[in-house]
């Protein structure tokens, strides 16, 4: 009975000293740069897993989401969740071809402007001051498209701020399409005619 005890207190202390190996290794952020080039495999068929994982600390997450580029302007939508507990939501990205013209401009202030990613875009990112959640935002708009990364949970230790920039300049050229350019204004077009 009393070795039953002893390899019972040795196997639960052996096991707690895994669990708390296991969750320092875990802890130690991955601060390799998110790729300059996007390469397969892809989430959603269109953003690269390696990013995702990079930028949320979550190796094989879960995925629900599509992007429907058939149309004029893209639409959709993509959200990345964590497999554990209660799989809550770390990243989502949407394209959305409904954006009120000068809503973007307005947001501008106070946040940093996106560098012209797509050819006509303007946008902005930001690192959202919450530091217990390490998240951060951009926003991308060229004529009726918009597309938003919301980093929810990122990882300590990353510049949070730079890999949603990062992942913009990864997926922008994909998803906001041509159709998306605004019309050439009566101004632009050719005099004489």
């Amino acid at each position: 009975m009393m070795r039953t005890r002893i390899a019972i207190t040795v196997a639960l202390a052996s096991a707690l000293a895994l669990l708390t190996a296991c969750e320092d290794q875990q802890a130690a952020a991955d601060l390799t740069p998110l790729p300059a080039v996007a390469a397969p495999p892809y989430i959603c068929d269109q953003i690269p897993l390696k990013a995702v994982e990079l930028m949320t600390g979550v190796r094989k997450p879960l995925v629900r989401g599509f992007f429907d580029l058939s149309a004029d302007v893209g639409d959709g939508s993509c959200a990345v969740y964590r497999r554990d507990g209660d799989r809550l939501k770390v990243l989502q990205v949407i394209l959305t071809p409904a954006r009120v013209p000068g809503e973007v401009e307005e947001e501008l202030e106070g946040a940093t402007p996106l560098p012209e990613i797509v050819p006509g875009s303007i946008g902005y990112y930001f690192k959202d001051p919450h530091e217990e959640t390490y998240a951060a935002q951009a926003v991308l708009a060229r004529g009726k498209a918009e597309l938003t990364v919301q980093l929810v949970y990122g990882v300590k230790g990353r510049d949070n701020a730079a890999d949603v920039l990062a992942l913009m300049k990864l997926i922008a050229p994909k998803l906001i399409t041509p159709a998306s350019a605004p019309s050439p204004s009566a101004s632009a077009s050719p005099k004489g005619k």
